[in-house]
């Protein structure tokens, strides 16, 4: 274990947070200026059984020391969005916010939601019933949504996965370039509000709560830059003022000895798992290396291991078919 990390891949957790944001403010041209608010939240409790190695320890402390995006890039399954949870568990922060990837994900949508139709509903039922007494609260038109949430100003940084950023829309990566560096966004439908005491505070709801929060003037800025981690496939290439701006990791192929710490950590109950895994270990590794290569996830292993430990045992000569299905290769036309 190097002696500047705060995260170990111990699998403990620890405070070593605390100590990290005393001791290690972040570099000057990263600083972010908003007033922490403490919201009770909920720790994290995934992230136990992730084995991570020494190269994904350093650079996602690097990302925390640089408060930098760390982009993390590997085959399906070989555990980029189980690192997030990891560090959320063993650093003692809240729950990871995650926000899923498609090809009609926006900048908007992970930042906020306006349900404008809904608050033009309400304001036409208030005139319609002569109930004119109070506009409709804007606020409850509003959800911030997992990246405006992350930047919420709080005192302990939030961990964002945003997952599957390859999936995107091919301007999102751009789009998200203004805010991993400002730290910051605006609301427009609140900007726009009259500047009257009425509207100085809006409460919005965050993503991860029922529990609203106060907005200023339709401004969200970050205290602790949250620890952004974005997956990506390798399924496409990403413009080079995106990357600059984050950390790149590639995850690596297991080894028969990781695959056998793997094994351990998810069925640590079971005494003898190894000695019971190791021969579907054997077959996993000669169908990923083999001549008709198959590409396969760590999580199929699994499976089969359970299988086995519960006297299900596909390496039997009767079930190939069996070891097949559980083990089929993710690409198209793999074996």
């Amino acid at each position: 274990m190097s002696d500047w990390w705060v995260f170990q891949g111990i699998k403990t957790p620890h405070a070593g947070i605390d100590d990290f944001l005393r001791n290690h403010p972040p570099p000057p041209w990263r600083q972010f200026k908003g007033i922490p608010v403490e919201r009770t939240l909920t720790p994290e409790t995934r992230g136990d059984t992730f084995q991570a190695d020494d190269r994904v320890k350093e650079l996602v402390n690097t990302a925390l020391y640089l408060r930098r995006p760390l982009l993390v890039t590997g085959k399906p399954g070989s555990g980029k969005s189980s690192l997030a949870y990891a560090v959320a568990y063993e650093l003692q922060l809240n729950e990871v916010l995650s926000w899923p990837i498609n090809t009609r994900s926006t900048l908007q949508e992970g930042l906020y939601r306006y349900d404008a139709i809904g608050r033009l509903q309400e304001a036409s039922l208030a005139e319609a019933t002569s109930d004119k007494k109070t506009a409709p609260d804007i606020g409850r038109f509003l959800q911030l949504g997992p990246l405006g949430t992350a930047l919420l100003p709080t005192t302990r940084p939030r961990i964002l996965l945003i997952d599957e950023i390859d999936k995107s829309d091919i301007d999102l990566p751009n789009d998200l370039l203004n805010v991993f560096e400002e730290g910051r966004f605006e609301i427009p439908e609140l900007a726009r509000l009259p500047n009257t005491s009425e509207f100085q505070e809006v409460w919005l709801r965050p993503y991860d709560s029922d529990k609203p929060v106060p907005i200023t003037r339709g401004r969200v800025a970050c205290h602790a830059f949250p620890l952004v981690i974005l997956t990506s496939n390798g399924e496409r290439e990403f413009p080079p003022a995106f990357l600059r701006r984050c950390l790149r990791l590639t995850m690596p192929v297991p080894d028969a000895a990781r695959l056998a710490e793997i094994v351990q950590a998810h069925f640590h109950n079971q005494p003898d798992v190894l000695d019971q895994a190791a021969p579907m270990i054997e077959r996993f590794l000669a169908l990923q290396q083999g001549q008709n290569r198959r590409e396969l996830a760590t999580d199929q292993l699994l499976n089969a291991v359970y299988l086995s430990l519960q006297g299900v045992d596909p390496l039997q000569r009767d079930r190939e078919t069996l070891i097949d299905a559980i083990l089929s290769s993710l690409s198209i036309g793999g074996s």
